[in-house]
């Protein structure tokens, strides 16, 4: 199992310097696309994109590191994003939040054992406007009541 995900992230890492070719200005598209294909960036991956583009390692974790859509640990199936700024907070985004960690048993960061689930936080989504607000996914949801959690996850049974 372990040499299939090794051989996995050489390949994806691979195919993205491919389409997008080895400039350091393409580092962050090749990233994203390793990111999609994988759900993470695996260290297999990240020095195979340091040794195919010469970028020192320290550069590449700086980066990957860095941007929030990025991670370095496998995530779920589905990313669940949850707004927990001032906007969303004073209308409703705490009781938002209970009722997601309630559905899922999960804390911010975590993954569900079954791998179907992540389950993060991130300080604005950029529509307070139509708050409390999660994307699963690409999928925005807005004006999210707490009796609304169990219809939008069942919507990714």
């Amino acid at each position: 199992m372990e040499i299939k995900i090794k051989q996995d992230a050489l390949s994806a890492a691979r195919a993205a310097i491919a389409q997008h070719g080895n400039s350091p200005a393409e580092l962050i598209p090749i990233l994203k696309d390793i990111n999609h294909e994988l759900g993470y960036l695996p260290d297999t991956a990240l020095e195979e994109v340091g040794r195919l583009m010469q970028i020192p390692r320290s550069n590449l974790y700086s980066v990957a590191s860095f941007y929030s859509m990025f991670s370095m640990t496998p995530r779920g199936s589905h990313i669940i994003k949850f707004c927990e700024s001032a906007p969303c907070h004073v209308v409703g985004g705490r009781e938002v939040w209970q009722a997601l960690q309630a559905q899922l048993s999960l804390k911010s960061g975590e993954t569900s054992e079954d791998g179907k689930w992540t389950l993060v936080t991130t300080s604005c989504l950029g529509v307070c406007a139509v708050g409390p607000v999660i994307i699963v996914d690409d999928d925005i949801y807005g004006n999210v009541t707490p009796d609304q959690v169990t219809g939008i996850l069942a919507r990714y049974q």
